[in-house]
């Protein structure tokens, strides 16, 4: 099997003059402040691990929208690092600014509307209509969009999905389902309502895995399940390292243990040919 690629991690500098703090919630993560990992750490814990390249995605919860890190991170090393860029997606430039983003490295979009900064509340901003100009932006550039956000926007979801067709919606952790009824997984009604929107994908994390571990919930079931309804081309993993605790290392061994009992073609898709189809610009050096 090829070396896993990441498609989710985070870095946060050591030089706080040349990368200013601005978090998304008015304070920056515990994490973030607690076990940071710059970019040379970065790199040293994928060579560990084995995990050949990574997307980089901005950390809200330490920067809000400034991307300059992960910008000159992706520059720095473009043969281990491609970029996923956050966005004040109302502002009304909002367009503009992610052609701008695009024109510095970056590959993907995330959506950010809620953290571990925020209380619990998640901002109404996805089925915003003043939020579709970066979504044609999206479209046009041909990049991927990546979704924080909970179960409790799936609807909305849905609506992007048939109103943006060509443009490929990442559910980061799964958009957090509420799995502890077990077998078939009722619960997650409105997670498999999508199935039939092809251009919906699904990113795999420690969030996913605890909930598949919770209630009645196993692994073997659920992402058993998952497979069935979306595809292995439609799952791929993300390690949220260092916002989840433990060496990346470990969080990959987290991984393949809660796939374990896929085929291995399934495991190929997840930790290697899904992201690479997401994200081309993690196939080769530059």
């Amino acid at each position: 099997m090829a070396s896993p690629l990441d498609t989710h991690a985070h870095i946060i500098s050591t030089d706080a003059a040349r990368y200013p703090r601005a978090p998304i919630g008015g304070r920056a993560s515990d994490w973030s402040q607690s076990r940071p990992v710059d970019v040379a750490a970065m790199i040293a814990a994928m060579d560990a691990a084995g995990v050949a390249r990574t997307a980089l995605v901005q950390a809200s919860t330490c920067y809000g929208h400034d991307n300059s890190y992960v910008a000159d991170a992706v520059a720095a090393h473009p043969d281990r690092f491609t970029g996923v860029c956050s966005l004040d997606v109302l502002a009304p430039d909002a367009a503009a600014a992610l052609r701008q983003w695009l024109a510095r490295g970056f590959t993907g979009l995330r959506i950010f509307t809620t953290g571990s900064t925020m209380a619990g509340q998640q901002l109404d901003v996805l089925d915003d209509p003043r939020s579709f100009p970066v979504w044609e932006a999206a479209d046009t550039a041909g990049i991927p969009v990546c979704l924080q956000m909970t179960a409790k926007a799936l609807p909305q979801v849905e609506m992007l999905a048939q109103r943006f067709p060509r443009v490929r919606i990442l559910l980061d952790h799964f958009a957090r389902p509420d799995l502890e009824d077990g077998p078939p997984y009722a619960r997650a009604a409105g997670l498999w309502a999508l199935t039939r929107h092809r251009n919906i994908f699904l990113k795999a994390s420690p969030h996913t895995f605890a909930a598949a571990k919770s209630g009645k919930a196993t692994p073997a079931s659920f992402f058993r399940r998952t497979v069935e309804e979306f595809g292995a081309a439609r799952i791929c993993w993300g390690s949220n390292f260092p916002a989840a605790e433990g060496t990346l290392a470990a969080l990959l061994a987290l991984a393949r243990e809660n796939f374990a009992s896929l085929p291995a073609s399934d495991q190929e898709w997840i930790f290697t040919k899904t992201a690479l189809a997401l994200y081309p610009a993690l196939g080769a050096a530059k």
